[in-house]
Formats: C-alpha cells, sequence, structure tokens
C-alpha cells in the first residue's frame, strides 16, 4: 500500500489527530486550564480507542499505522509526565524512571530492528499494565486539579509509586524476554 495511501486511511489520521492534540493540551496545562486539559486529554483518548477499531471495522490495519499509534502514545504520555514534573504535579524521579525505560525499549528495539536480530516487538503484559497504569496516573493527576478531595491525592500518590516501580520491572522484563527470543531458535525471532 502506498504511503499516502495509509495516511488517509482512517485509523491513522485518528492517530495524527492524536498527535494534532499534543501540543494544545501541554498548553492547557501549562496555563493552568485543567478543565480544556481533561477535555483535550478524553479526546485523546477517544481517539486511541477509536484508530484501533476502524482499523479493524474498516480492515485498514497499515505498516504505519503499527509504527504510528505506539509512537503517538508514548509520545502523548512522555510528553505529559515532562509537563506535569516542569509543573511540579509529578515527582522528577517518577518521570525520569518512565523516561528511561522508554528510551531504552526504544534503543534496543531500534538496535534489533536494524541489525535484522528480531522484528517482532509486542509488548508483554506487564508493559501493558505499566502503560495503563501510567494513563490512570495522568488522568488522577489532572482530576486533582479539578477537584480537591484526599482520596483523590492519596490515589495519586499511590498511582505514582505504583508507576515508579512498574517503569523498571517492566524494563527489565522487556530485556529478559529479548534475551531469551534472541537466544533461541533463530526461526521464531
Amino acid at each position: 500500500m502506498r504511503f499516502l495511501t495509509q495516511v488517509r486511511a482512517t485509523p491513522n489520521l485518528l492517530t495524527l489527530t492524536r498527535l494534532f492534540i499534543l501540543p494544545f493540551l501541554v498548553i492547557e496545562i501549562l496555563d493552568a486550564n485543567y478543565p480544556g486539559a481533561f477535555a483535550l486529554f478524553v479526546l485523546a483518548g477517544v481517539t486511541d480507542a477509536l484508530d484501533g477499531l476502524m482499523a479493524r471495522w474498516l480492515h485498514q490495519k497499515t505498516k504505519l499505522g503499527q509504527y504510528l499509534d505506539p509512537i503517538a502514545d508514548k509520545l502523548l504520555l512522555s510528553t505529559l509526565f515532562m509537563v506535569f514534573t516542569h509543573t511540579g504535579l509529578i515527582p522528577r524521579y517518577v518521570t525520569v524512571l518512565v523516561f528511561s525505560r522508554d528510551l531504552g525499549i526504544l534503543l534496543i528495539s531500534t538496535l534489533l530492528f536494524a541489525t535484522n536480530t528480531l522484528r517482532d516487538f509486542r509488548p508483554s503484559y506487564l508493559g501493558k499494565l505499566n502503560t495503563l497504569v501510567q494513563i490512570l496516573g495522568v488522568v488522577s493527576v489532572l482530576l486533582n486539579q479539578l477537584w480537591s478531595a484526599a482520596w483523590l491525592n492519596m490515589l495519586t500518590g499511590g498511582l505514582l509509586k505504583v508507576i515508579a516501580v512498574l517503569a523498571p520491572v517492566s524494563a527489565a522484563e522487556y530485556a529478559w524476554i529479548v534475551l531469551r527470543r534472541i537466544n533461541s531458535d533463530p526461526a521464531s525471532a
């Protein structure tokens, strides 16, 4: 399928919409307009849910979408962690652990892909759990700015601590899976 045809596929347009929303979401957070930021984050979440559904329903799964969707997801979450750290809403150590994990996985997968060592980088269950908890953490941070409640503040703190543990643990699991697959039968990699 030609590149422009892939770009025009509905799921990829939804993913590109998510990327288009990101700078405006950052602006809303930096301007402390948390209702606007929350609305944009929900809109980004809706586009994320719809792009996968549309790819299946419309039979528009593309190579571009396989790469673009996870990049958009990571860019959204990583940018929000950075902005929240900049504004003092998330401790630096959490963002450093999240970024270190994502950067390590990106570098390893790029190297393995470029050297034709391994081309299948499906996320593990722990990696999916890590992403889910990060999303819940971002939602909790945003909600904590909209409503002042002790339970919400405690929930946010707890989620951030879980993220700080899950990020390095899921990175270690990813490294273990990659090493195991490289050392196994080359036909299975």
